[in-house]
């Protein structure tokens, strides 16, 4: 078909049938190459003395990878190294499990210290020219002494 048989709309949310389609297409891509997605989303909670949460960390895993979406302390209950333990639990959840790294992505105003402080590792800084608050930094944390078996199929290890 000629390109001026096409069109590009964009759309609020694909039907269910399309996601399915693009779905199977990204498995079946995957499989030809060895590979399985994995993905999963998860969420680890940080509950106080009366079980409300006061802190979270949302995150999914993703071929051999686990990517922090979001990390989340309530401002009275900062202070107190629940960031940290919530990025420790996580490593502990995951390490020896055939994973390859965490990583996630955090702007300029948030966090990156923090995250150097937990022994994260800075792959590269997106600079946002216009406002460098909104600049992105990215980071990474290994685990070193794991055989990485996540996202591989059996067979193809």
């Amino acid at each position: 078909m000629s390109e001026n048989n096409y069109h590009i709309d964009q759309v609020d949310q694909l039907p269910d049938e399309v996601e399915n389609l693009i779905h199977q297409g990204h498995v079946q891509d995957e499989a030809d190459n060895g590979i399985i997605c994995n993905y999963k989303k998860f969420a680890l909670a940080v509950k106080d003395n009366e079980d409300s949460i006061v802190g979270a960390l949302q995150a999914y895993t993703a071929f051999s990878e686990i990517y922090v979406d979001d990390i989340w302390i309530s401002p009275t209950a900062r202070k107190n190294g629940l960031g940290r333990k919530l990025l420790q639990e996580l490593e502990n959840k995951f390490k020896g499990n055939g994973y390859n790294n965490i990583n996630l992505v955090t702007s300029h105003f948030q966090a990156p210290d923090f995250y150097k402080k937990c022994g994260f590792i800075e792959e590269f800084t997106r600079t946002n020219k216009k406002n460098l608050k909104l600049s992105k930094t990215f980071f990474i944390k290994y685990f070193d002494d794991e055989d990485q078996f996540q996202g591989i199929l059996k067979g193809n290890q």
